[in-house]
C-alpha cells in the first residue's frame, strides 16, 4: 500500500464550528497530521452542538476525524510559546476564529510569513478581511441569507434553509483546494502563499447560475420547492401507488424518449406548449398533469424500471436512514470504521478514490488527548 498523499505534511488550526474544520479533516483523510488547537475548558464550541452520537457531537464527529486535539491557553507565556513552535514547524497555519482575534494574537499572515517564509496561511472568515462587513459575525445560516440563497430556496410562499451547512461547506471546500494548490506552488518556488477564503465569496461562487439568470435574464429566479426552476419536467410526480418519482428531462432527445416509450403520446412532442425547454418550463402544471395522468397507471417502482430502461434520469426520494443503507454504497463497500472516545463509528469513505492507497480515517480526538504528548515533542 502506497503513503499517503500528505504525508509529512503538518497543519496547525486554530479552528471551530464548521468551515475550517471541514477543510483541515479533508487534508487529514489525506495524510496530513493535523494538530487542532482548542481553547481550555469545552474547546471547539461544536463539541457541545448535540450529543447525537453516543454523546458526541454529530458535528463535531462528522469534521474531525483524525486530528490531534491539543488544549492551549493562549493568554499563558508558555502555551504560546508552544503554540509558536508549533506554527514554527508547520507547514500550514489554518484559522476562522472571530474577526481581529487573530491579529490581536500576533499571529497575521504579514507576521507569520515574515518569519516562516514557507509556510501556507489560510484565514477563513464570513465576509472577506475588509469592506464594511469585516468586523461583522458570520454564520452558515446568514451568509446564505446574505447571499441571496434563502430567496430561492423552499416553496413559492416561504424561504427554506437548504437541509446542510451550506456557505460552511462551500467555504471549506475553498480553503481545501486552495491549500492543495499552494503546497503545490510551494514545491516548485520554495514559497509559501498568504490564503484568504470569505464564506460570502465562496457561496456566492455557487450562486453564478442565479446571477446570470437574474442579471441578463430580467428576472430572477423564483423559489419553487422541490422542482428545478429553470427545467421541465425536472422534480416529483406521483405515481399510482401513491409513491413519488422524480425525474428529469435535459435534452429534446429525452423528451422524444419520453413521450413516445414512456407516456405512449407522441402528439406531445409536436405540442407548441411542450416544444423546448422554455416553453416546457413555462407549461409546467400543464405538462405536469399530462405525465401524472400516466403515471398514474404505474407504480413507483415499475415506473423508475421503464424510465431505466429508455434512459431517462430519475430518482427515488431517500431520507437519511435509506440513504445510509443504500445498495449503491452497500456494493461499492462505501462504509468503514473508524475510532472515537466513545468506540467505533461509522462513516463514508472520502469522496476521492486512489487507486492503491486507502483513506486514513484516524480517530476523532477527545478534547486535550494529544496536548501533553505535543508538549513533550515540541518543548524541547
Amino acid at each position: 500500500m502506497h503513503a499517503q498523499p500528505l504525508d509529512g505534511i503538518t497543519i496547525v488550526a486554530l479552528e471551530q464550528a464548521v468551515a475550517a474544520p471541514f477543510a483541515t479533516r479533508q487534508l487529514a483523510d489525506l495524510g496530513a497530521r493535523v494538530i487542532k488547537v482548542e481553547r481550555p475548558g469545552r474547546g471547539d464550541f461544536a463539541r457541545d452542538y448535540d450529543r447525537a452520537v453516543k454523546g458526541l457531537s454529530a458535528y463535531f464527529v462528522w469534521i474531525n476525524r483524525g486530528k490531534e486535539s491539543v488544549v492551549l491557553d493562549l493568554k499563558g507565556d508558555a502555551d504560546r510559546r508552544l503554540l509558536d513552535a508549533l506554527i514554527a514547524a508547520a507547514d500550514v497555519f489554518v484559522h476562522n476564529l472571530a474577526p481581529g482575534a487573530v491579529s490581536r494574537l500576533g499571529l497575521g499572515a504579514p507576521v507569520l510569513r515574515d518569519r516562516h517564509p514557507r509556510l501556507i496561511t489560510c484565514a477563513i472568515s464570513g465576509y472577506g478581511p475588509d469592506g464594511p462587513y469585516r468586523d461583522k459575525k458570520a454564520y452558515d445560516l446568514l451568509v446564505q441569507c446574505e447571499a441571496g440563497l434563502l430567496s430561492i430556496t423552499g416553496d413559492p410562499g416561504a424561504p427554506a434553509r437548504p437541509g446542510i451547512s451550506i456557505a460552511d461547506i462551500a467555504g471549506g471546500m475553498y480553503a481545501y483546494s486552495g491549500i492543495l494548490t499552494a503546497l503545490y506552488e510551494r514545491e516548485r518556488t520554495g514559497e509559501g502563499s498568504d490564503l484568504s477564503v470569505s464564506l460570502l465569496d465562496a457561496l456566492g461562487e455557487w450562486m453564478g447560475h442565479p446571477y446570470f439568470a437574474q442579471a441578463y435574464g430580467g428576472a430572477p429566479l423564483m423559489r419553487s420547492g422541490a422542482r428545478h426552476p429553470s427545467i421541465s419536467p425536472y422534480g416529483p410526480y406521483h405515481c399510482g401507488d401513491g409513491g413519488r418519482v422524480f425525474l428529469s428531462v435535459q435534452s429534446d432527445r429525452e423528451w422524444i424518449a419520453l413521450c413516445e416509450q414512456v407516456l405512449r403520446r407522441p402528439e406531445l412532442i409536436r405540442d407548441p406548449r411542450f416544444a423546448d425547454n422554455p416553453a416546457r418550463h413555462e407549461h409546467d402544471e400543464e405538462l405536469t398533469a399530462e405525465l401524472e395522468e400516466c403515471f398514474a397507471t404505474h407504480t413507483a417502482d415499475g415506473l423508475i424500471a421503464l424510465l431505466d430502461g429508455v434512459g431517462i434520469a430519475n430518482a427515488r426520494l431517500r431520507d437519511v436512514a435509506e440513504f445510509a443503507a443504500h445498495p449503491q454504497l452497500k456494493a461499492r463497500a462505501r462504509w468503514r470504521d473508524f475510532d472515537s472516545p466513545v468506540g467505533p463509528l461509522r462513516g463514508l469513505l472520502p469522496p476521492v478514490e486512489v487507486d492503491g492507497r486507502q483513506a486514513a480515517m484516524r480517530p476523532v480526538p477527545a478534547l486535550g488527548e494529544h496536548t501533553e504528548a505535543v508538549r513533550a515533542e515540541f518543548s524541547r
